[in-house]
């Protein structure tokens, strides 16, 4: 069996992310409550949970000339399957914060980035690489 990342975060509307990452991004729903919804996120379980205090980026750290907003979060994907993702957000009208692009192009660790904004206002980055041995090269 293969071990599965789960992931809780804060929304100020589950009627929103619902429409998100349901629709949007396409992920199955599992249970849910008046207070969160579970969301299958590429095999993951991600919990969107009605936290409206808590919700939005609090820092920026520079990466490769890109702002990148802390906190984040996403899944490593193959090349292709990132490529069909990227396109398929562009389809439905995502507005990215950092457009879908190639980072640390010809060095180790090599790989494809986008950013977006879920309605709520979390980060989510999605990656792509051709060789998941260099996901944590230095």
């Amino acid at each position: 069996m293969t071990n599965l990342f789960h992931l809780a975060f804060p929304v100020d509307d589950l009627e929103k992310a619902r429409e998100f990452y349901g629709g949007i991004l396409e992920c199955e729903e599992g249970r849910s409550d008046e207070y969160w919804i579970d969301f299958n996120l590429f095999g993951h379980q991600i919990v969107t949970h009605l936290a409206p205090e808590s919700i939005g980026i609090k820092h920026r750290n520079e990466v490769d000339a890109d702002a990148v907003p802390v906190p984040h979060f996403g899944i490593v994907l193959q090349m292709e399957e990132w490529k069909e993702f990227a396109t398929k957000l562009k389809s439905k009208g995502v507005k990215f914060i950092i457009e879908p692009k190639i980072r640390f192009e010809g060095e180790v660790g090599e790989q494809a980035t986008m950013f977006f904004l879920d309605p709520c206002g979390n980060a989510l980055e999605f990656k792509g690489f051709n060789d998941f041995s260099q996901v944590f090269a230095k």
